[in-house]
């Protein structure tokens, strides 16, 4: 992938899988219009790496369908093909093998092995086994997973690439229901996190950011909104005003007020 152009706020950049990235905004393809408006939407974003449903959206399993490809070329975009919607650990690796081939090699995977069908919460067992095996066979695994500080140490320990803990249900819009798991989940962490699921709007994800993770990876808050281009540029300037904010150190919170302004007596 061509080096991309320094972009206002992300000179900072961070680094997955061994490759450097300049925005920390991941976006998925799903639930837009169509292509086309996909394609505007992630421009607008400045995200480098677009996440891929392998089961629900053709990157040439089907040669009579518009392959997604064609709007959002590998030459341009990291493309990271997820197992959205596998249910066991087997379903998971079979459908990771067959993105792999489809992406001449490309190690990348974000794993997702759902448990509950309601909730779309993962699968903490299920997802800890297929990342044991795709780790195993060379794949670089972005893990989805729940805001639990020591499934996610488990993760790292079985050799996941970054940890994608939850900030609410999937497609909830909710926003970042538990802050400190997140917290706990990045003070201990050696490896990238990037919330993934939950993000309603901006804010959520300059909170996200102010927290301390690496990125952010959102579809439903663009793809749902009212106008999802504009959307689109709202999350790629808040994900670089939290991360200016989380390395410029907020100020201490205080019980009391504090004058902005020093107090000066004057003698009568």
């Amino acid at each position: 992938m061509e080096a991309a152009e320094p972009l206002d706020g992300e000179e900072d950049g961070w680094a997955l899988a061994g490759r450097r990235y300049r925005s920390r905004l991941l976006v998925g393809t799903g639930k837009y219009r169509d292509f086309a408006e996909m394609r505007e939407a992630v421009e607008a974003s400045g995200a480098e790496i677009v996440t891929v449903a392998i089961r629900r959206t053709n990157i040439g399993q089907d040669r009579n369908q518009p392959n997604l490809l064609d709007f959002l070329p590998p030459d341009r975009y990291t493309i990271l093909p997820n197992t959205a919607g596998c249910r066991t650990a087997e379903e998971a690796v079979r459908f990771a093998r067959q993105a792999r081939e489809l992406l001449d090699g490309e190690p990348l995977v974000k794993l997702e092995v759902i448990g509950d069908e309601r909730s779309l919460y993962p699968d903490g067992l299920e997802t800890l086994r297929a990342t044991e095996r795709l780790a195993a066979e060379g794949f670089q695994v972005l893990v989805y997973t729940t805001d639990d500080p020591v499934l996610a140490h488990r993760l790292a320990e079985a050799g996941a690439h970054a940890v994608m803990p939850l900030a609410a249900p999937i497609g909830s819009g909710l926003g970042i229901l538990n802050p400190h798991n997140i917290r706990l989940i990045v003070e201990q962490s050696q490896i990238p996190v990037l919330v993934d699921a939950g993000v309603g709007t901006a804010s959520d994800a300059a909170i996200a950011m102010e927290l301390g993770c690496e990125a952010v990876l959102m579809n439903t808050a663009i793809a749902s909104a009212r106008d999802p281009v504009l959307m689109a540029r709202a999350m790629r300037d808040a994900v670089i005003a939290g991360r200016r904010a989380y390395r410029a150190g907020r100020m201490a919170r205080g019980d009391h007020a504090s004058a902005s302004s020093p107090r000066r007596d004057t003698a009568a």
